[in-house]
């Protein structure tokens, strides 16, 4: 069973930033050959995919937070990141981390608020 941690939340204005780390404990050469995705549920939300990160480099952000959000990795500390800046009121919910993409394993999230 694939742990995974997510890292990073907390309480920032509107227009901040924050850096979102998740961990997963599994080999390098499998977790180097997964697509990873960062996913938020706001309250009496469905949870979403925000951010999605494909093997070969491409990527995926929901509309509302392209050019906002970045989703990067580092394949020898297995650690996927959302790097989200300009943050909006919106944007507060629980982020999951997602590894691999498409799989059970997902971590206990962390809190997102934003707010003035």
């Amino acid at each position: 069973q694939v742990q995974v941690v997510e890292s990073g939340g907390g309480l920032v204005q509107p227009g901040g930033s924050l850096r979102l780390s998740c961990t997963a404990s599994m080999i390098h050469p499998i977790f180097s050959r997964n697509d990873v995705a960062w996913h938020r549920q706001a309250p009496g939300k469905q949870r979403e995919a925000v951010a999605i990160l494909y093997y070969g480099g491409a990527t995926f952000y929901e509309d509302s937070v392209k050019g906002r959000f970045t989703i990067s990795r580092d394949n020898v500390k297995k650690t996927v990141y959302l790097q989200m800046d300009n943050l909006k009121p919106e944007d507060t919910a629980v982020y999951y981390c997602n590894v691999p993409r498409g799989s059970g394993n997902w971590g206990q999230g962390t809190q997102v608020t934003v707010s003035s």
